[in-house]
């Protein structure tokens, strides 16, 4: 059974271990997900899930020594997440968020006011413990707890390492606890504030370890229920302190109330000692089917659709056929983003636009195989990746060695060193205007997104030019195929799967909401990046490999009317 944690703390608030520290323990245990709720911050969610996209890409490789029990290590995802501390009747009450968009600027901006009332209260208290004759200051205690969420328990450990106290339960009893005249209570908002906040960033909002608060049944009844009407989505019914007796308690208690059930071992490292990630106390079992069931609760998010265009939306003609267009107006009416993700440059993408008049609401334009990608609505390209001068000089070069056309791009012409076959085949369908200069690079006013080489007659050939210039590529070049005759030249940080992922993120969606459809080999890094891969019928082999779906017709017979309106 595969088993997951949903309360877990990093040193970016009041745990121990960084959070690529939790991921790499996360993994040892054996767990598919742990969610990280530090205390009103999210500053440790970047580096949790970059460590653990490392983790599963090294997984995926086969790079990864097994674990000592022998089993290979599982997939590991890191739920985004937060713990907000609250107060109800006098009680400090925490509100976990799940599934967070911590990147949402209203929610950064929220943080940043906690922040911003966190640090006055601190400065506040060490006011007051100076004035009791206590060697202390916000600073020293930054510096003794560098990249730490000041909490109380840091001046505990600083009171005790510094001899004012016997141990930190003393510290508390002395100087730090609610009714010692030393302390200065925080600014907090409502546990029914902080559902709301949760769920504007499209998260899920549990009660945390409610018997913690000993509030007695009907109080908490009472708590439980206005936060039920305010959005709550569950509550923490697997803990590590409870009983089976209080687990029962609170599993009837959500029962009650219609609320999902979350579980988590409120894991700090050393800071709590004893207290395991995953198993708590030893007894901790959260089964991954918790996780599934609250996911089930996400407010539903728009979906973005990417795909190519030529033997994919277009059909032989060139052109988008009335149910296709139907289909395209139900999705992005709905609410979906739409993005053509194309090989061609842009200003050639941006022609096929208007010649067909595909003007939809949340619509994006990507050219040069990811290269740039265009905002329909704000009228700007919002990203753009191209090849050096260098770059584009060695390729340039050796295609002339061998004989091989190849041409690039400014942003508004094609730029070619002759005017020869395979130009004028190619401007069969592209219609953009022609600069015709022997020495490219001369014509260029900044590093184009990609160069082509076209190879009518012989595919070999342009097989032998790519194959000489792999090795003096240096990684930082991809060399692909979008048909037959066409070899796509472009940055290594580019790529239709790159787009996929900046469009996403720039969007605020998860990848899981993205579906891309193609046909050629191009497309394979499109089709793998997004939740959703979908291969045309008349798509290559390797591609409909890569591919979730295989349309049930081609491009020739609308393919992908009936997937869209199937996720519709």
């Amino acid at each position: 059974m595969k088993i997951v944690d949903l309360h877990v703390h990093s040193n970016k608030s009041d745990g121990s271990l960084t959070p690529a520290g939790l991921v790499e323990l996360a993994a040892e245990k054996g767990l598919s997900a742990f969610a990280l709720t530090d205390h009103d911050t999210t500053d440790g969610i970047g580096e949790a899930l970059a460590a653990a996209k490392e983790y599963n890409r090294k997984r995926e490789e086969g790079t990864l020594p097994p674990l000592v029990s022998g089993r290979l290590p599982l997939p590991l995802e890191v739920i985004p997440g937060i713990e907000f501390s609250t107060e109800y009747e006098g009680r400090d009450i925490h509100i976990v968020g799940l599934c967070i968009d911590y990147e949402a600027p209203f929610f950064k901006n929220q943080i940043q006011a906690f922040v911003d009332s966190r640090i006055n209260r601190n400065r506040k208290m060490c006011a007051n413990l100076s004035g009791a004759g206590i060697d202390i200051s916000y600073e020293k205690l930054l510096d003794a707890f560098p990249d730490s969420v000041i909490t109380r328990g840091h001046y505990a450990r600083y009171l005790f390492e510094h001899g004012y106290v016997n141990s930190m339960p003393e510290a508390f009893d002395r100087y730090l606890g609610d009714h010692t005249k030393y302390f200065v209570p925080r600014e907090k908002v409502t546990p029914a504030q902080a559902v709301e906040l949760i769920l504007r960033a499209n998260g899920i909002p549990i009660l945390a370890h409610p018997t913690l608060y000993h509030m007695g049944n009907e109080r908490l009844n009472r708590l439980v229920s206005g936060l039920k009407a305010a959005g709550l989505v569950g509550l923490e019914a697997i803990y590590s302190t409870y009983s089976a007796a209080e687990e029962r308690q609170m599993r009837a208690l959500a029962a009650k109330h219609g609320l999902c059930i979350s579980g988590g071992s409120d894991f700090h490292g050393a800071n709590k000692p004893n207290l395991e990630l995953a198993t708590g106390y030893g007894k901790l079992l959260v089964p991954e089917d918790v996780l599934v069931n609250l996911k089930k609760h996400l407010p539903k998010q728009p979906k973005i659709f990417f795909t190519d265009l030529d033997g994919t939306l277009l059909d032989r003609e060139k052109k988008i056929t009335p149910d296709t267009r139907s289909a395209l107006e139900r999705w992005t009416s709905a609410g979906h983003y739409f993005a053509i993700c194309t090989g061609r440059a842009l200003d050639s993408a941006m022609e096929v636009r208007r010649t067909l008049q595909l003007d939809f609401p949340g619509m994006y334009v990507i050219g040069s195989n990811g290269g740039e990608i265009y905002d329909c609505k704000q009228d700007r390209v919002i990203s753009r990746t191209a090849l050096t001068m260098e770059q584009v000089a060695l390729v340039m070069g050796i295609a002339k060695e061998q004989g091989i056309h190849c041409h690039t791009y400014t942003d508004t012409h094609i730029v070619s060193p002759a005017d020869d076959e395979q130009l004028r085949y190619y401007r069969r369908v592209i219609h953009t205007p022609v600069i015709i200069c022997e020495d490219i690079v001369s014509a260029l006013d900044k590093g184009p997104c990609k160069c082509i080489a076209i190879e009518l007659e012989d595919r070999a050939k342009l097989e032998h030019f790519r194959q000489t210039l792999l090795p003096l590529t240096d990684g930082e070049m991809n060399l692909l195929y979008s048909n037959d005759r066409y070899l796509e030249i472009f940055p290594a940080a580019s790529g239709k799967g790159s787009a996929v992922r900046i469009l996403c993120e720039y969007l605020h969606l998860p990848l899981g909401n993205a579906l891309a459809a193609g046909d050629e080999a191009n497309d394979i890094s499109m089709i793998r990046a997004a939740g959703t891969g979908i291969a045309m019928q008349n798509a290559r082999d390797e591609v409909k490999a890569a591919a979730d779906i295989v349309t049930a017709k081609d491009n020739n017979h609308d393919g992908l009317a009936a997937v869209l309106m199937e996720y519709l």
